[in-house]
Order: C-alpha cells, then sequence, then structure tokens
C-alpha cells in the first residue's frame, strides 16, 4: 500500500512537472525562456518518472539501468540546453552585427 502511494505520488508530480514545461514552452515569449522553463521541468520529470518505475520495479538489474539513465539525463539535459542557448544568443549577436554595419 505504500509502495503503491510512493509510486502514485512520483507519477503525479512527473507528470505535473511535465505539464507546467509544456505551458512555460507555449506561454513564455523568448527563446531562452523557453528553454529555461522546459529544461528545468523536463529534468525533473523525466527523474520522477523513473523514480516512479525505480520503486515500482524494486532492487533488480532493470532498476539499475534506470538509475544509469536517469543520472545521464541529470547530465545531458542541461548541457545540450546550454549549447542550444548559446547558439541562439550567438546567432542574436550576429543578426545585431550586421543590422549595424549595414546602417552605417
Amino acid at each position: 500500500m505504500a509502495k503503491d502511494l510512493i509510486i502514485l505520488f512520483l507519477a503525479l508530480s512527473s507528470a505535473f512537472f511535465f505539464m507546467v514545461g509544456t505551458t512555460g514552452l507555449i506561454r513564455l515569449p523568448d527563446v531562452f525562456s523557453r528553454m529555461h522553463a522546459t529544461t528545468k521541468s523536463d529534468t525533473l520529470g523525466a527523474g520522477l518518472a523513473l523514480l516512479a518505475l525505480i520503486v515500482y520495479k524494486g532492487f533488480d538489474p532493470v532498476s539499475l539501468k534506470l538509475l544509469f539513465i536517469l543520472i545521464f539525463i541529470f547530465i545531458t539535459n542541461p548541457v545540450s540546453a546550454h549549447i542550444i542557448a548559446k547558439s541562439a544568443y550567438d546567432q542574436e549577436q550576429k543578426k545585431k552585427k550586421e543590422e549595424d554595419h549595414g546602417n552605417s
């Protein structure tokens, strides 16, 4: 019974954070705000979903694999978001320089 409640809480929390991230993606005005909302909530949502699966499965080799996936997501998601944000920032700066040189 307690195990089922923990799994239910983790799964519902995961769905909540995925919903918040999706809402942020739709409602926020620029690429940086959208990326911040989706990166943070997707990482947390995926982490909670994987934790729910780990609790459901119990001590098992599959749980170890899920833990490795969780660690991989916690490392790669913020790093990839940083790279995408840097690229968007560089493109914005390049556009501004081109506009400045065009007006001179």
